[in-house]
């Protein structure tokens, strides 16, 4: 398998030499040449790790002993069972992809457990060092560093939005205190935080020098790994596979819905991706309408993972919505730095074409479903899986299986719940006294040649 730019200015390139890249030199993401195509007859039955293995292999051809990374990667005693991802009915057609029950409780402990691992044996094969840099709007942040904490010739440096993460968010990223770990609190929203990392890595004598690598979601290991749970959530929910399923996913940067896309290109009957926002609508907007406007700033609210106003993911996406020609993706990005917008609405029955629906969540609208599910299944929700279910519920199709994808566990999000329940959110064990630990991070301006100061003032000249 080779690996273009949506840019398409970068030569072709094999999975493992982008692995430890991230962007492509010419400041797009990578993505396959083409889709593969699975028979789903042959995948249906198997285990998390051989499903796993069977849907990733196309996509990590050159990667040597991969079924014995993702055995590493996808363990019970990591994840809770031998599931990984279990599925679980709230009524006859209406299901919940449980997500969450990794070590950070969120689902990016999914793509993250095996991308620590392929980049430990990457590094370990070639002997060299890497520096990670990461932006996080809440999740990504703690299950990067708690996949790569201690992990040897690795180095981690995470940009979070000061003051802007649930303090359960915080204290499980900023309690950590392995040498290796090093949290930087940007004055700024998660957007700054996404613009740090790629005006940096966009700088190539200093991304070679300090050998930047990526762990967010620009990097194409951490989308390949999601697609894998979303036919798990398929041969769960179904006895045949000529049964179409739609999934509800709440979005914010794009990356875990674009995993269903994928899938769904690869031959996954999905008949909708219902792809929900909170009152950052920029995505809905689009999806509604064609038109990509994003916002000066992101609106906090309580799905704080969610309060992205510019999705670096939707790249991919609009990559193949413009029949993958790089010269435009460039110019719509040019364009978009220039004006904050591109307008796509002639593309727009291509885009109907491409599975999307979408729709909006509100404070209002969480509080409400996540009492919804509570009363009527007995379910406890996060504020971001609520608005997910939400949205997914008004787009609903008589006779088409729903699965509603989990984002993170609720005693993540405490005060929400409290407010829509009146009630503690239940722990699970190990994570009691949490926000009282001590915490390390630095507090740093939204400023590129402050944030390179502090990776060479931290990295020297020895990599990682």
């Amino acid at each position: 398998m080779r690996y273009v730019s949506t840019r398409g200015a970068a030569p072709p390139r094999r999975f493992g030499d982008t692995l430890l890249e991230g962007l492509a030199p010419d400041g797009g993401l990578y993505v396959p040449e083409s889709f593969p195509r699975l028979e789903l007859g042959a995948l249906r039955g198997k285990s998390y790790t051989d499903l796993a293995g069977a849907v990733l292999q196309p996509f990590m051809d050159d990667v040597p002993g991969l079924a014995a990374l993702i055995q590493r990667a996808y363990r019970a005693e990591v994840f809770g069972s031998d599931q990984i991802t279990p599925l679980a009915t709230l009524e006859p057609g209406l299901h919940l992809l449980r997500l969450a029950n990794g070590p950070t409780l969120a689902f990016k402990d999914v793509a993250m457990q095996l991308l620590g691992e392929l980049f430990a044996s990457a590094l370990a094969r070639s002997g060299t060092s890497l520096n990670i840099l990461g932006a996080t709007s809440g999740d990504t942040g703690s299950a990067a560093e708690h996949a790569l904490r201690g992990k040897r010739g690795i180095r981690v440096f995470m940009l979070s939005p000061h003051g802007r993460m649930s303090e359960f968010q915080r204290a499980q990223m900023y309690c950590l205190q392995d040498p290796n770990i090093h949290n930087l609190a940007v004055r700024g929203s998660f957007d700054d935080c996404q613009d740090l990392v790629k005006t940096v890595n966009a700088d190539a004598p200093f991304k070679a020098r300090y050998r930047l690598g990526a762990v967010n979601s620009i990097n194409w290991a951490r989308v390949a790994a999601q697609v894998v749970y979303y036919f798990k959530g398929y041969f769960a929910a179904t006895r045949s596979d000529a049964q179409a399923v739609s999934f509800a996913v709440p979005s914010g940067n794009f990356g875990n819905i674009y995993a269903g896309y994928v899938a769904r290109a690869m031959g996954l009957p999905v008949r909708r991706l219902i792809l929900a926002t909170n009152e950052n609508d920029v995505l809905d907007e689009f999806f509604r309408t064609g038109r990509y406007r994003v916002r000066a700033s992101a609106v906090a609210t309580s799905s704080p993972s969610m309060d992205i106003s510019r999705a670096s993911n939707f790249e991919r996406y609009v990559f193949d919505l413009v029949e993958r020609d790089g010269a435009r993706v460039k110019s719509l990005w040019q364009g978009l730095e220039a004006s904050g917008e591109f307008d796509l609405s002639a593309l727009r029955e291509r885009i109907v074409e491409s599975g999307f629906a979408s729709g909006m969540s509100t404070h209002g609208d969480r509080l409400a479903t996540i009492r919804q599910a509570y009363e009527r299944h007995g379910v406890l929700v996060d504020p971001h899986t609520a608005d997910g279910i939400k949205v997914g519920l008004e787009h609903r199709e008589p006779g088409v299986p729903l699965i509603c994808l989990e984002t993170a566990l609720p005693a993540k999000f405490a005060e929400t719940i409290r407010e829509a329940l009146g009630r503690e959110p239940e722990r699970p064990p190990g994570f009691d006294g949490l926000e009282a630990r001590p915490q390390r991070f630095e507090l740093i301006e939204r400023d590129a040649a402050v944030l390179k100061r502090r990776i060479a003032a931290i990295a020297g000249d020895d990599g990682a």
